[in-house]
């Protein structure tokens, strides 16, 4: 069972709720499952039962027993457990958990994590004339697209073209705004102290983006350096790692196939960080962060790293199972840290 089939089983068990009048609500468009949080256990988990509470009228964990006696006889669901206030921990038949969102993430791509469609949002972004402003709103511009809303992007004044020529950046209209779109949002990040063209896009970009908006960004060689003290290159590292690791493999003569991985706590990091990255871009889009989503890549990537070594046969050693259910999480992680340095405007290089 993938993420999205879970969500889809909670949902059914809403709506049979609400059909045998235990809930009396109406019944969202969709729900959100996610890694378990502090406290959590199994699979997967999820808010509904907290969400719902309040238009039905009843205590969230009331809420969440009664969903729970839906869920637990669900196929492919092993147990179902209610956990702090009223959250659904879920655990999958046969451990299979982790090879159903590996391959949820392969047949997804970069795009994993993304709205299925339009989301009917539509946002006008407004910022002021000011380099790490148009920055920090041109990636929000893309996370929100990647959640499926509509939008477009204003500055005060007429953008320097070097901040589209070598930042990237996408502003569609500049002056006055216009009529007010349904969300009508500010980005003003605290300024940048210095011109962060001369570092190039990609270190330019993570250095206004990987710091919160609260927080001043320092414009330094040291986004260039090529070392593990960069988190910016551990992320790039990473990725281009993953894709080596899938070129050899082809030279073995082996390719991926999701399937159960060897019991470690390293891997278990790995499925729960890729797991957590649908939540992190919706609230990435959420919250105007995209800092949210460069914090998350970098433990994506400091996850997947200790991994790659144990992807390919030693010495005389043939290709197994493990071996292709490791490559294809590498795989995995690889596509994730792709899609989300694309909603940052950084390359996710195939070398490095």
């Amino acid at each position: 069972m993938t993420p999205v089939e879970l969500s889809r089983t909670v949902l059914r068990a809403v709506r049979r709720a609400v059909d045998e009048g235990e809930l009396r609500v109406a019944v969202p468009e969709r729900v959100l499952v996610t890694a378990p949080g502090p406290g959590g256990c199994g699979d997967y988990a999820t808010n509904v039962a907290l969400r719902l509470a309040g238009p039905a009228g009843q205590p969230p964990r009331r809420v969440a027993e009664i969903l729970r006696l839906h869920l637990v006889e669900a196929d492919g669901v092993a147990d179902v457990v209610v956990t702090g206030p009223g959250f659904l921990n879920f655990s999958l038949d046969d451990g299979t958990a982790s090879g159903a969102l590996v391959e949820e993430i392969l047949r997804r791509g970069p795009r994993h994590g993304f709205a299925d469609g339009p989301s009917g949002d539509v946002v006008q972004l407004h910022c002021p004339r000011e380099v790490r402003a148009v920055v920090v709103m041109d990636a929000v511009a893309r996370l929100l697209r990647s959640q499926g809303a509509l939008v477009r992007a204003g500055c005060e004044g007429p953008p320097e073209p070097a901040w589209a020529e070598v930042l990237g950046t996408r502003v569609d209209a500049h002056g006055r705004p216009g009529a007010p779109a349904p969300l009508d949002v500010t980005v003003r990040p605290v300024p940048a102290p210095a011109d962060p063209c001369p570092l190039g896009r990609d270190a330019a970009r993570w250095a206004l983006l990987h710091p919160a908006a609260h927080d001043r960004p320092r414009i330094t060689d040291e986004h260039l350096a090529q070392r593990e003290a960069n988190p910016l290159f551990r992320v790039r590292y990473a990725h281009a790692r993953t894709r080596a690791a899938t070129r050899n493999a082809a030279d073995l003569g082996f390719s991926a196939q999701p399937g159960p991985l060897p019991d470690s706590e390293g891997a278990h990091a790995l499925v729960a960080a890729l797991g957590d990255h649908p939540r992190t871009l919706a609230a990435a889009a959420a919250h105007r962060a995209p800092d949210r989503l460069a914090r998350h890549l970098v433990n994506v990537a400091d996850a997947v790293l200790p991994l790659l070594p144990a992807v390919l046969p030693r010495g005389a050693e043939k290709p197994s199972a493990a071996h292709r259910a490791r490559l294809a999480l590498a795989e995995a992680a690889g596509a994730v840290l792709a899609g989300g340095l694309t909603l940052l405007g950084i390359d996710a290089p195939e070398h490095i």
